[in-house]
């Protein structure tokens, strides 16, 4: 997984509350194997008519290029499944902005290059209004912690090690892996304050 520091890509609003990890990839599509993608999948039964048509005026329809989407609050709730997360970042998606959502899709999303971003409900509501129902050009920073679009820049929070997994590309063990060496350092001491607590020596 490659890290990034900026994206600039189009945005589009997806103007709906409390978007789980079911409607964002419906459990029937799970055993397909992730090396042909699942971004067909992405919201599959809320983007479709009863006949599996795309409705012309589901706001990934019309913006099919977009690759951030400015969403509502609570996205990603549900259930803990990582293809949620899977579905978007296969269907283009780097960034998603909302006021909240599901705590295992943020760590999910971070752990696999996606940025969920929160902001408050009324910087949230600003770009909502700016982008309407169109798409426009729109910057994520990771070293500033800033959004821009048009003339607003917002800034928003990320934790420090969810930021620097964004930034390197690495998952929760590449993280860990930085800190070999201190690891080596703690088991030798271990061993010697401790030493009743490691297995005996096979002679």
């Amino acid at each position: 997984m490659a890290g990034w520091c900026t994206h600039t890509g189009l945005a589009a609003v997806l103007p709906l509350a409390n978007v789980d990890t079911d409607q964002l990839i419906p459990a029937r599509f799970m055993s397909t194997p992730r090396t042909q993608g699942y971004g067909s999948y992405l919201l599959h039964d809320i983007r479709r008519d009863e006949d599996g048509a795309l409705l012309p005026d589901f706001p990934l329809n019309r913006h099919s290029e977009a690759s951030i989407l400015v969403a509502r609050q609570n996205f990603g709730s549900g259930s803990s499944r990582e293809a949620a997360v899977y579905a978007l970042v296969d269907a283009g998606i780097r960034a998603v902005i909302a006021p909240s959502f599901g705590d295992i899709f943020s760590s999910n999303s971070i752990n696999n290059g996606l940025l969920a971003a929160r902001l408050n409900e009324s910087d949230c509501a600003a770009l909502e209004q700016a982008l309407g129902e169109g798409s426009a050009e729109m910057q994520v920073d990771l070293e500033q912690l800033q959004i821009t679009l048009g003339t607003q820049k917002i800034n928003f929070a990320l934790d420090d090690s969810w930021r620097t997994k964004l930034l390197n590309g690495w998952d929760d063990i590449d993280l860990t892996l930085q800190h070999l060496t201190d690891i080596a350092a703690y088991r030798q001491a271990r061993i010697q304050t401790a030493p009743w607590a490691w297995p005996a020596a096979v002679e």
